[in-house]
């Protein structure tokens, strides 16, 4: 089918505005799109044109579309797509975004652009709908501009959400496609976040107050004024709640994103922001720069850091809800599994299966695998070790929860904890706010501090690092990232390596997000982890030459 001229006309003329940048090839992976902001115009323009597409193929359901570039320096942007139920692009769909952003010319984009149309069924009588919204990143208004043009381009309804966190804007996009249906996820504004998180919340904890307060870096990012905002809707330290104190939220400065605070320099350095004040034995956590991850960490007596990484949310998070679970009544009816990446440290899985006893699933980095992967369990527990990571319940899981009659009083009480937890979560995708909730809802009733939650199992010393290479196309890697089977003889030159070490296991992945390669590396003692990892980047580095 070919289409409009009308609508070929106004593309051509939107897309003269953004031109490719000459030579550069793009590639949508597992955060989307996330380059240097100076060359994105063009590429946010064409996801503009593949949003609308998305929502013409999903009868009009709304697709969301959100600028941001996590964890990356400033100078970094990033898109992405989501789909209606607030999950991330249907895979199949990532190559179509792929040909659209390396089309040579404005032409050869309509060309892509009508074959897609035809190739996909898409019906030019249904109204596409879209919402978007950035980060505080200072290219985040530049690249609406091009968005907003293909929306104009594809007579697109569209709605700017301004600045949100990335799992608001998930969120959001999920409530308006449930909206008036027995699957209603909420009201879609961002009040409307806080108002279901908060009241969550208080229902989750219940009579327990929490065990002192905890100190939340926000990388600088649009984490800060999130959180503030969402603090308002919760009970004041003063009156029994939880006592929340926001550090590293400036964002009238833009380049002080993600510098030397938020959660990926806390895994990767594995030490506490310079900023960081914190007492002994207080809570602390770090978010990332669009407020999708969240780890924690503390100093103890011995001015020791203490990483409470992705695992260890995992891990507690499991614990609980099967407590819960069995507790309730209904450790027969809800089959509760933790879902994990290559990343995972050896001794959280250990635990996880040994003192757990639930099943774990590992997959290959990237959200959309782990996600994927939850939802074959009714209660799917998934975490990065980044600390990227929610728990889904299924639709059988939540009617089971919703339509359980108690036995006892004490059953009843658990019952109500698990159906706060349902309604706290944010189950579209990673979210730190609500993790954080989560974790404090946890801590608040096990009457655990951050050493008790450490003390459930002790990690194997780890060591991450990126190695710069010239080509990350020639890293493949296979069995859930686990193994590499190119370039050829390095996967054996690793192993032999790891052989040398009590407790060893190391492996090396292409990033998704940079041109560059991480090596991750355990063993029985943090010498020999770090030495292992060096190693093994020293091979890297030979062969990314």
């Amino acid at each position: 089918m070919t289409i409009p001229e009308t609508l070929q006309d106004a593309i051509l003329s939107a897309s003269a505005k953004f031109s490719k940048p000459a030579g550069k090839v793009f590639q949508y992976g597992t955060a989307g799109f996330r380059m240097k902001a100076a060359l994105l115009d063009s590429v946010v323009f064409r996801v503009g044109l593949l949003a609308a597409l998305r929502s013409r193929r999903m009868n009009g359901q709304v697709i969301g579309v959100m600028i941001t570039a996590s964890h990356n320096p400033p100078e970094d942007n990033g898109v992405k797509l989501v789909d209606p139920m607030g999950e991330m692009l249907e895979a199949s769909w990532e190559v179509h975004a792929t040909k659209l952003a390396n089309a040579t010319s404005d032409e050869a984009l309509v060309e892509i652009y009508g074959k897609l149309v035809k190739d996909l069924g898409i019906k030019p009588d249904v109204k596409p709908r879209i919402v978007f919204a950035r980060d505080t990143r200072a290219s985040g208004p530049r690249l609406v501009t091009a968005l907003v043009e293909a929306l104009k381009a594809t007579e697109t309804d569209y709605t700017d959400y301004k600045i949100l966190t990335t799992p608001q804007l998930h969120y959001i996009t999920r409530c308006l496609n449930t909206k008036g249906t027995p699957f209603d996820y909420g009201e879609p504004t961002e009040q409307g976040y806080y108002e279901k998180t908060a009241a969550a919340f208080k229902k989750a904890m219940g009579n327990r107050r929490p065990n002192g307060g905890v100190a939340v870096d926000c990388a600088n990012g649009v984490g800060g004024p999130k959180l503030r905002e969402l603090i308002k809707y919760l009970p004041s330290a003063s009156a029994g709640g939880l006592d929340i104190k926001v550090v590293n939220d400036d964002v009238l400065s833009p380049e002080r994103l993600n510098y030397q605070c938020g959660a990926d320099f806390v895994k990767t350095g594995q030490r506490a922001p310079p900023s960081s004040q914190a007492a002994p034995l207080s809570r602390c956590a770090s978010l990332d720069g669009d407020a999708d991850r969240i780890v924690y960490y503390f100093i103890d007596g011995d001015s020791n850091f203490h990483l409470l990484d992705g695992d260890r949310i995992a891990t507690l998070a499991a614990l609980f809800i099967g407590d819960l679970a069995r507790s309730a009544g209904l450790s027969e009816k809800l089959k509760v599994g933790v879902v994990q990446t290559a990343y995972a440290n050896g001794a959280s899985t250990d635990y996880i299966t040994s003192h757990l006893k639930l099943p774990v699933i590992c997959t290959p980095t990237g959200v959309k695998h782990l996600h994927h992967a939850a939802t074959k369990f009714d209660v799917g527990v998934y975490f990065e070790a980044n600390g990227h990571g929610t728990v889904i319940f299924s639709d059988l899981a939540l009617k089971r929860i919703g339509k359980y009659e108690p036995k006892s009083p004490a059953q009843s009480e658990s019952l109500e904890i698990l159906r706060a937890l349902t309604q706290l979560i944010n189950q579209t995708v990673g979210d730190a706010l609500s993790d954080l909730l989560l974790v404090e809802v946890i801590l608040a009733h096990k009457g655990w501090g951050p050493k008790e939650w450490d003390l459930t199992y002790t990690d194997l010393p780890n060591r991450l690092i990126r190695v710069e290479v010239s080509d990350c196309g020639i890293f493949k890697a296979v069995d859930a990232e686990r193994k590499l089977e190119s370039p050829p003889r390095l996967q054996n030159n690793i192993d032999a390596l790891v052989g040398k070490y009590k407790n060893g296991r190391s492996f090396v992945r292409p990033s998704g997000t940079e041109v560059a390669v991480r090596v991750y590396a355990e063993a029985a003692t943090r010498g020999e982890a770090e030495e292992l990892a060096t190693k093994v980047a020293e091979l890297v580095s030979k062969a990314g030459l």
